[in-house]
């Protein structure tokens, strides 16, 4: 059965791709490497022994992505990652956001549509419900105004998504999750943004390692125990077999209506402060950081109800605070020692 991944070279793309590859699937990858490297392809095949397929393009462009749908008509299911992330880029280039995560999205389903492919799980966001009237969120919970427009292509997307299943056999299954950190634990694949980071674990490792001279905390006036931003983490493996989970409900048949929707965390929330400690108890290493004004876009406080993506599809989330921490500190020094060693060839 042959999987289409989008966004496969990137942070949870290719520790799902690991994944998937684990349980037998030939995985093809599609991504533009605009926030990623195509050294990813080579470092997943080092963990599995084997070489996804994969083709450099931008989803945004019509004619080469319905091409490629035409190529690859006997796709099982795809699961789309690719699209803009940062909360506060977004907030300064809202077209950027709207044009990339929406057009590449559209570009797909008419793919599908024509192609008569009917199985995606798409990569949603805690951000679709803003900031929460009550907590933790489940899925019915009532969606806010998107506090950016990172979150507002979350919103609409899932309207596009469920719209487009009406009239067509499309069905989908929306994954939102909340903060993914950490990495495998080979240590060969992690996350790896391009310039400086804007999600908090690998600004807290590259701090650490000296990248950085201080760490940014962006708000300590929030209405939390501490003052710092709250967010339910979850290590990016836990998630990653949580998409695997996914296409296997469809694939097989299991799926309850065209569109379903399931939370992914842990369960729990910790403030920026709380991870801070984490990272410093795990690994021993003291962080430098200052307060900072808070970063338009930001949701104060929020964390999941999972209680449904546990019993419905059988998942929970494994790894604590510490051990995701910990990983993530792992893949900065294995960053660090493959950087250094390249220095002494030159």
């Amino acid at each position: 059965m042959k999987i289409l991944v989008t966004g496969g070279t990137g942070y949870i793309g290719s520790h799902t791709v690991v994944e998937l590859q684990a349980k037998g699937y030939d995985v093809v990858i599609v991504d533009n490497l605009s926030n990623s490297s195509v050294g990813v392809v080579d470092n997943i095949k080092k963990i599995t022994g084997i070489k996804p397929f994969f083709e450099k393009f931008d989803l945004t462009d019509s004619e080469r992505t319905s091409e490629f749908f035409r190529l690859n008509n006997d796709l099982g299911a795809i699961v789309h990652f690719a699209a803009y992330k940062a909360v506060g880029e977004s907030v300064e280039f809202p077209l950027k956001y709207y044009y990339n995560n929406l057009v590449s999205l559209i570009n797909i389903l008419v793919g599908m549509k024509e192609n008569n492919l009917q199985d995606i799980v798409f990569s949603s966001s805690c951000t679709v419900y803003g900031q929460p009237e009550i907590l933790p969120a489940h899925e019915d919970t009532p969606i806010q105004k998107a506090l950016s427009p990172y979150g507002n292509t979350k919103q609409i997307s899932e309207e596009i998504i469920t719209d487009t299943s009406v009239t067509t056999d499309i069905h989908a299954i929306l994954l939102r999750y909340f903060n993914p950190i950490g990495a495998h634990d080979s240590a060969i694949i992690g996350e790896l943004p391009i310039g400086v980071p804007n999600c908090l674990m690998p600004y807290i490792t590259q701090t650490a390692i000296g990248k950085h001279p201080f760490l940014r905390v962006w708000g300590n006036d929030y209405n939390t125990p501490d003052g710092t931003a709250i967010r339910d983490y979850l290590h990016v493996v836990d998630l990653a077999k949580a998409h695997v989970i996914a296409v296997e409900r469809m694939l097989n048949k299991k799926t309850k209506k065209k569109v379903e929707i399931f939370n992914l965390g842990t369960g729990n929330g910790f403030s920026v402060m709380e991870v801070i400690k984490s990272f410093e108890r795990s690994t021993g290493v003291k962080l430098n950081y200052q307060i900072m004004e808070r970063r338009p876009g930001d949701v104060e406080k929020v964390w999941a109800d999972t209680e449904y993506a546990n019993k419905e599809m059988g998942w929970k989330a494994e790894k604590t605070l510490d051990e995701m921490t910990y990983s993530a500190w792992q893949w900065e020094l294995a960053l660090d020692a493959k950087s250094k060693e390249i220095g002494d060839r030159k």
